[in-house]
């Protein structure tokens, strides 16, 4: 009799929730709130690391911004300085319009292609635009805005300051 055959036999089902099965050990993962059976378990083998996805959506997000012709583009490794993403790009737009549609086009491409909905914050005055892709923050500013908030002084070392 094997391990799951014995928890099976030693602990019964609530009300309601169905006996367990080997079937279902090897199958299916478990709903946490009702221990029921809820679809076949993510294959873990084609998982990608999570640097490949970083570094994808880093790619994937400079790209955008050189296709809507932001200007002053600068990335920036927060790899072990924070756990709030992977990187940071700051850049900017020439017109409040612009730096909208920088945003809008940004966030409809990265929900394209890796199925993620972006947080944004600002887009309705297009002065700054946050957009939070999950492992790539980034700022799209107006330029006097972005001079006056001056980001890159606190995140860029001394050395790779504009």
């Amino acid at each position: 009799m094997g391990a799951l055959a014995a928890k099976v036999g030693a602990i019964p089902p609530r009300p309601g929730q169905r006996r367990a099965t080997q079937e279902d050990d090897v199958l299916s993962h478990s709903d946490p709130s009702t221990g029921l059976p809820v679809g076949p378990r993510p294959d873990m083998s084609a998982a990608e690391p999570l640097v490949d996805v970083s570094e994808r959506m880093l790619d994937r997000v400079l790209a955008s911004l050189d296709d809507d012709k932001a200007e002053d583009i600068v990335q920036i490794d927060l790899r072990g300085r924070s756990d709030m993403a992977d990187y940071m790009v700051i850049c900017s737009g020439r017109s409040s319009r612009q730096v909208a549609s920088i945003a809008e086009k940004l966030m409809d491409r990265v929900k394209q292609e890796f199925g993620r909905i972006s947080k944004v914050e600002g887009k309705e005055t297009g002065d700054w635009v946050l957009i939070d892709t999950g492992d790539v923050i980034v700022h799209v500013f107006r330029p006097e805005v972005r001079e006056f908030y001056q980001l890159e002084k606190m995140w860029l070392p001394a050395d790779q300051q504009r």
